[in-house]
């Protein structure tokens, strides 16, 4: 690639592998020169961007986990050197599970090379694995939902460009993780069990942080559109909770810092959207107004 059109570049800096001790350098970015052109904002909080006539199509959630190409240990770059140490040796033994694994997906791999979708989805792949080993502080639950959730979206990526792979099961089963793990992520932090922390980067992409409300409308949002149980009654009680966490949004209806429009108008839309599967499934109970917010 011409030097004018370069998207990335690896830092001069080694970072070093705290469970392995390997060395590597990390791939980075780069930002300006008309390298993103932002679009639309999907209903899962998604940003979309256009290609360029200059640098082609731009994935930048290629690039956020670190990975260490040797072990595969992989986090968010605020955690790569923060696991505790007592946990090291836990993560150095789980490295052949994340190689023998990945294998069944995609057997070659190149994390000393620029990146492709395939290290990209991988990257996700393995913090979910890796976010194991971290305690409450580090908000893993979180964070591997943000991972599984960003790994969906990478893989419908690959589905679209390679549409005869399948990769939209394999998609299918990440969105299935993330909804576990937004929903788990809010009832640990309800029961005091693992706290939010004040800095942590809630995305759920990267152009911008929507907080602790995006992440209760990602939770109702995904248990919404990919909860598939085939039980009418268990249905219809997802889908009255994810009502309720939904009208805690818009309950106010104003927008606010934590509240952005985007939030609350996605919220209200997905709100009908649900009431009326509700009127479907049991007609009446999809027109109750939502509950007042104090």
């Amino acid at each position: 690639m011409a030097e004018g059109t370069k998207l990335t570049f690896f830092e001069k800096k080694q970072t070093a592998c705290p469970v392995c001790n390997g060395k590597f350098f990390r791939e980075e970015l780069l930002s300006g020169g008309g390298r993103l052109i932002a679009g639309n904002l999907t209903g899962e909080l998604r940003r979309q961007y256009d290609p360029s006539k200059k640098y082609g199509e731009v994935r930048p959630l290629l690039y956020p986990v670190v990975v260490c190409p040797v072990c595969y240990f992989a986090t968010f770059p605020q955690d790569f050197t923060a696991l505790p140490e007592a946990r090291l040796k836990k993560a150095e033994v789980g490295a052949d599970d994340r190689r023998e694994s990945i294998s069944h997906i995609f057997p070659q791999l190149d994390f000393t090379s620029p990146r492709t979708l395939r290290e990209g989805v991988a990257s996700y792949y393995f913090a979910v694995m890796c976010y194991e080993f971290f305690d409450k502080r580090a908000n893993p639950t979180y964070k591997a939902g943000l991972a599984a959730l960003r790994a969906a979206w990478l893989l419908g990526d690959l589905h679209t460009l390679e549409p005869q792979e399948n990769w939209d099961q394999l998609a299918l089963l990440f969105y299935r993780k993330a909804t576990f793990y937004y929903r788990q992520a809010l009832d640990r932090e309800s029961a005091g069990q693992e706290p939010f922390d004040a800095q942590l980067a809630f995305g759920p992409d990267l152009d911008k942080n929507y907080g602790y409300y995006g992440v209760i409308y990602l939770a109702a949002y995904l248990d919404f559109k990919y909860n598939t149980t085939k039980d009418t009654q268990k249905r219809i009680g997802a889908l009255q909770y994810d009502r309720r966490m939904m009208a805690k949004i818009f309950g106010v209806g104003k927008s606010s810092k934590n509240r952005p429009t985007a939030i609350l108008d996605n919220a209200k839309d997905v709100y009908e959207q649900m009431g009326a599967e509700l009127e479907e499934l049991a007609p009446g109970s999809g027109k109750q107004p939502p509950a007042e917010e104090s």
